[in-house]
């Protein structure tokens, strides 16, 4: 989905509703950013140490591969990867379906969805209706779910001007 959709606060929910279902997990943020900053080798190194506890050197893409395949082949594990741009990024940590263990769940948010061919579901987020647009303002405006009648109208043309997209509603 587009930018300011809700991509990364419903990764964030859905990992927050099932990761205690799960003994290894890891939720990778902004990996657009990161990789640009730190390159995918930090990348491999921060999953593989969220979910085996303990911190491994990789020194080059091709030995995180093979780390990941290795080590979490037989495990079942949660992993979120938040804001995949580019092919080689999913490709360095989530491969194939079969470098991970039976049960396991792996979910991506990106704005490309030709990133996703390989996927077994893909779902795209909708702008939210007006309804579910003026609550989300009111929580963060007025900390309650409707606002009071003397800001109604003007809360309104917030929700219009937003276009329904979470981010704005909050920002505004």
């Amino acid at each position: 989905g587009m930018g300011g959709i809700g991509k990364t606060t419903a990764a964030k929910a859905i990992y927050n509703q099932i990761h205690r279902e799960f003994k290894f997990k890891s939720f990778l943020a902004d990996v657009s950013v990161n990789t640009s900053k730190h390159g995918l080798n930090y990348l491999q190194n921060k999953l593989i140490a969220n979910i085996l506890k303990k911190k491994f050197e990789i020194s080059c893409v091709d030995e995180g591969i093979s780390l990941i395949k290795q080590q979490f082949r037989h495990r079942r594990v949660l992993v979120v990867m938040d804001n995949i741009d580019e092919a080689e990024q999913l490709h360095a940590l989530a491969g194939s379906c079969d470098w991970f263990g039976p049960g396991s769940r792996i979910i991506i948010t990106t704005r490309d969805e030709r990133l996703l061919l390989n996927v077994d579901k893909v779902y795209p987020l909708q702008k939210m209706n007006e309804d579910e647009a003026l609550e989300l303002f009111s929580w963060h405006a007025f900390q309650k779910s409707c606002p009071n009648e003397e800001y109604l109208e003007v809360s309104e043309k917030f929700v219009s001007y937003s276009g329904g997209f979470p981010l704005a509603l909050k920002k505004l």
